[in-house]
């Protein structure tokens, strides 16, 4: 099982094979990027590609890991590498929908009202530990996570076309916290688990604070800007370059639907999950350099694209299953086209 919860381990790293300028372009943003996060980050590889794939393939992304395991890090760092806009937002019981999304107030001197915008409006927005607020804070998210819009003061306002929000969650605290509803849960494309450092990583990290390394000051880290916001652009236009032939087309539909069929699953992955695994299929594609999907791809994926929306049964959960396990068992059981 890997890091973030997925069935299989990642497929081989292999030379890629690029066969199209924009193809190129994804791979090279893919380098670039990854190159400088490291600068900040130690191991979480894993994670940090699957934040980069969620980017380029326009979906959103849920952190899940206790306090101390770098998620605000690696969302700043990553933030910084491909030269975006980057605000955090720290979710608490009182919080309120204007506190996200802005509101108006009566200026005096024009003697009209003043539209201030809120954090939302931004390019990569962190919402730490997006459970602590209450459904209606959270509920303020939904329209702007699947539209790329708010809806503010009777005005309909566009976000950035690189608007993507990184959530982070405790697993280990209820006391206090507001679980996401399914509907929610559903407009993200990946669930990541971010788990604890290896010894030699944990080792690496006590050298770098030892030498002076501050998590608050990317600049002293040398976290420069490696990509700009057009080739982060140009990468998602590369996904239309990525081709998926028939059988794994086929592979992807036939692994959500069988969440459906499986009787340890009282809820399973829907039409949008389908379309979800798709689109990141063909994006970890791009960034890897290749021109076409394979069904290790889809395998390697299943589990940050789909655990997420499962619901168990009665018994799964009472035999101590988690969704990771039982997916496990439902991608063991569909054929992988050859």
């Amino acid at each position: 099982m890997t890091p973030t919860g997925g069935p299989i381990a990642p497929p081989p790293a292999e030379l890629p094979v690029v066969t199209s300028q924009a193809v190129s372009i994804a791979n090279q943003v893919r380098e670039a990027s990854l190159t400088e996060v490291r600068k900040a980050v130690v191991g979480q590889d894993e994670a940090l590609e699957l934040m980069l794939c969620g980017l380029i393939a326009g979906g959103h992304v849920l952190l899940e890991g206790v306090p101390g395991v770098a998620k605000t890090l690696m969302a700043k760092a990553l933030a910084r590498s491909v030269s975006a806009e980057f605000k955090r937002i720290q979710f608490t019981p009182d919080l309120m929908p204007a506190d996200i999304l802005g509101t108006s107030y009566f200026d005096l001197k024009t003697q009209s009202f003043v539209l201030v915008r809120g954090p939302i409006f931004t390019d990569l927005l962190l919402t730490d530990e997006i459970n602590r607020a209450p459904a209606k804070t959270q509920s303020a998210l939904l329209e702007a996570m699947q539209e790329r819009s708010v809806s503010l003061e009777g005005k309909h306002i566009q976000l950035s076309p690189l608007f993507t929000v990184f959530a982070t969650q405790n697993p280990v605290e209820s006391e206090g916290t507001y679980p996401l509803p399914e509907a929610q849960l559903d407009r993200f494309l990946f669930k990541i688990d971010v788990g604890y450092p290896s010894d030699e990583e944990e080792e690496a990290i006590l050298h770098s604070v030892n030498k002076g390394f501050d998590a608050g000051d990317l600049h002293k880290a040398g976290v420069q800007a490696a990509v700009t916001q057009e080739q982060v652009m140009q990468a998602r236009a590369a996904m239309a370059d990525v081709r998926i032939e028939p059988p794994v087309l086929s592979y992807v539909r036939k692994l959500v639907a069988a969440t459906r069929k499986s009787p340890r699953i009282r809820l399973g992955a829907g039409p949008r999950a389908a379309v979800h695994l798709l689109l990141a299929a063909k994006a970890l594609a791009a960034l890897r350099g290749r021109s076409f999907v394979t069904p290790d791809d889809v395998r390697y994926l299943a589990g940050p694209v789909l655990k997420h929306r499962l619901l168990l049964s009665p018994d799964a959960e009472l035999d101590g299953a988690t969704p990771a396990d039982v997916l496990r068992e439902v991608v063991a059981s569909v054929e992988v086209p050859r």
